[in-house]
């Protein structure tokens, strides 16, 4: 089949976990044999460019790098009635161009990947085959945000954000053939909007490393991406919670951009900044925390830190949309039980049981993902 695979950014690059989730199914969709066509903005610093790739534009993506544009995709939410998180990624350039594709081509199969593009559904009719992949529940995110925001502005700009992008991916929802979600909590959400409401289970994108293929270079490992506020709550809980129940002699080292605050504040803690191969930082750390305490969908982290070989403690929220997973992986939500399963992996060493648990485990996850998303295809 040919397919028309639209997306925000030019996912290839794999710089977050959403990027990393739609590249899971685009490749999953390759694999089966299908040629597809990916659109989608480029950020200014990246000039990697797959054959099978279309650039509508450089854009600045994250709102911290965006200078003053984040004052103009406010106003254009505004004018527009956007969701801001929507007006971020609206331009006549990306109209034109789908216009132009559409127009060269028919594709049996067009993907929409995520709701903020759902300002794009005028250039379609009812006869169009949409899937609408959806990563979240947007609007619960932002009513997320909104209980927990003190300021009078904030509640207003999270009120309205919400109900802004409630609409959109309601409309998509509705419109689209099917839609296809990453957790059964989203599902069953968009079931009331769409009865075919489809679940893929994501893979971790990486494979597991072989059993004592690195040393171990520090006794604890973090890595996110600490400009997203959910991943940025759980990174201070665990140092405003956990960490004074941790021994000061053991090494914490955390990785990801926006975390600067930590440098020297902590004796034993060491901020890497931005690590160019996460799977490495993670091998090296002898046990992962994932103290994740908001957001939605499935965490991508989470999946690749099973993948990375080494042990794992996280928070239930860290585990959403993972029914079942390896032995080698402890949950806590408890500040002072976090802290006690921490120790209590450092103390033990991995053994062939466990570590044999995780990579079937990984192996099994990555080829059911790719026959449900090859079986779905081939149904339409």
């Amino acid at each position: 089949m040919k397919i028309l695979y639209i997306t925000t950014v030019l996912p290839s690059g794999r710089r977050t976990g959403g990027e990393i989730a739609s590249q899971s199914f685009i490749n999953a969709l390759k694999y089966s044999g299908h040629e597809v066509l990916v659109v989608g903005y480029q950020r200014p610093d990246d000039t990697n460019q797959n054959e099978h790739e279309v650039v509508v534009e450089q854009r600045y993506i994250e709102t911290e790098k965006s200078k003053y544009y984040s004052f103009l995709w406010m106003a254009l939410s505004f004018w527009k009635q956007l969701p801001y998180s929507a007006a971020k990624y609206y331009s006549r350039k990306y109209f034109t161009k789908i216009k132009n594709i559409l127009q060269l081509n028919n594709y049996e199969i067009i993907f929409i990947d995520h709701a903020q593009l759902g300002w794009l559904l005028p250039l379609f009719d009812r006869k169009s085959q949409i899937i609408f992949i959806a990563h979240n529940v947007e609007h619960q995110l932002y009513e997320t945000q909104l209980k927990n925001a003190q300021k009078h502005l904030s509640k207003y700009i999270y009120k309205r954000e919400a109900r802004l992008i409630k609409k959109m991916e309601d409309h998509l929802a509705a419109f689209s053939k099917q839609v296809w979600t990453l957790t059964s909590h989203d599902s069953n959400y968009f079931h009331a909007q769409n009865k075919i409401s489809k679940v893929f289970h994501l893979p971790s994108s990486w494979t597991i490393p072989p059993k004592n293929s690195t040393s171990k270079n520090y006794d604890i490992g973090i890595i996110g991406s600490w400009t997203w506020k959910a991943n940025k709550s759980g990174l201070e809980w665990f140092f405003q919670a956990v960490y004074p129940h941790l021994p000061p002699n053991i090494s914490i080292h955390v990785a990801g951009s926006g975390a600067k605050w930590l440098i020297e504040r902590y004796p034993n803690v060491k901020y890497c900044g931005f690590v160019t191969d996460a799977q490495a930082f993670m091998a090296l750390a002898k046990v992962i925390a994932i103290p994740s305490v908001s957001g939605g969908g499935i965490q991508i982290k989470t999946l690749d830190a099973i993948a990375s070989g080494s042990p794992i403690v996280a928070t239930n929220t860290a585990m959403r949309g993972i029914s079942s997973y390896p032995s080698a992986i402890k949950i806590a939500d408890e500040p002072e039980s976090f802290a006690r399963k921490l120790m209590q992996l450092l103390e033990l060493n991995q053994d062939s049981e466990l570590y044999n648990n995780r990579l079937t485990w990984s192996v099994l996850r990555r080829e059911h993902f790719y026959d449900s998303v090859k079986s779905t295809v081939s149904s339409i």
